[in-house]
């Protein structure tokens, strides 16, 4: 039986402000998602925290890179040597962020132990960086260039950390969730990134899909994987606490469906949760439905 480990990371390093003078509200995830009782619910041993370093864009502007680049390198460093003793003790670390940003933390952390893939449940594939900046506009918030970073497209300083650049390969991630439709599948799919949009999944199953996803790293060389869940996944209508509430998401049925086929994995190794922001949600039911769905994804795992 696995050991869960509850790792806070509650940074907010990588979204713009929501508003001038105000930060993201996002670092509050991992508060909240404990008072809707997730240590107790999941049965999980309590890791503690990551403290992210302060949220500061100083002078930066448009054409600088990506904002806080020094601090996320930083903490990235610092995240993946916590998340590293836990992999390599065999448990299974559930972080609870933040921005998409901390996955740079767990990306780094198996890159130190070996080849992983990476499957990843979100309503968008955060894939700007410098190369498609015409289609997606200018570099500059990490938490919609993380998966760009860690396949190596970006500046030095946050994609060749150690001299692990990249910290994963193309063909070794999954998308789950993504919106029909989007500029980025035609660049992905020409890059070997599978991606399975809401309406594959809907027609296709949620099962099937993530089962053919289970196939692929059993046939790859990958030594396990990592499940990386932004709660933009899931439909505006039972999630809009998010920075961008794009319309035609998962419903909380069919994340619980590709969490737990996922998880249930003896090669899934750990999982991570973003940019659920409860400033954005007064009444607290957004947060009780994402705590919901990470629960049921671990259901008989």
């Amino acid at each position: 039986m696995r050991t869960l480990v509850l790792v806070d990371a509650p940074s907010n390093l990588g979204l713009r402000p929501p508003t001038p003078g105000t930060v993201p509200g996002c670092h509050k995830l991992a508060m909240a998602l404990r008072e809707h009782g997730l240590l107790t619910r999941l049965g999980a041993r309590d890791g503690g925290a990551v403290v992210p370093p302060r949220y500061d864009r100083g002078d930066w502007r448009e054409g600088d890179g990506v904002f806080h680049a020094e601090q996320i390198a930083a903490y990235t460093v610092t995240l993946a040597d916590r998340i590293e003793k836990h992999l390599e003790a065999g448990e299974f670390p559930v972080v609870l962020g933040g921005d998409c940003s901390i996955q740079l933390g767990a990306d780094l952390a198996m890159r130190r132990l070996g080849r992983y893939g990476l499957a990843v449940l979100d309503g968008s594939a955060d894939f700007r960086h410098p190369g498609n900046t015409d289609r997606n506009g200018p570099v500059g918030a990490a938490a919609g260039e993380e998966l760009a970073l860690a396949t190596g497209r970006g500046q030095d300083l946050l994609t060749d950390l150690e001299g692990r650049r990249p910290y994963l390969r193309d063909e070794d991630i999954c998308l789950f969730g993504i919106r029909d439709g989007d500029p980025d599948l035609a660049e992905l799919a020409g890059l070997g990134i599978t991606a399975a949009t809401v309406g594959a999944i809907r027609a296709r199953g949620a099962a099937v899909v993530a089962r053919e996803a289970l196939a692929a790293f059993r046939a790859s060389e990958v030594r396990g994987f990592w499940v990386h869940l932004d709660a933009d996944v899931l439909d505006p209508t039972v999630m809009p606490a998010v920075d961008a509430p794009d319309p035609g998401g998962l419903m909380p049925d069919e994340l619980a469906v590709l969490l737990r086929t996922l998880i249930a994995s003896p090669r899934c190794v750990g999982l991570n949760a973003t940019i659920y922001d409860p400033d954005l949600d007064p009444s607290g039911e957004a947060g009780r439905l994402f705590a919901g769905a990470i629960v049921a994804g671990f259901a008989q795992s």
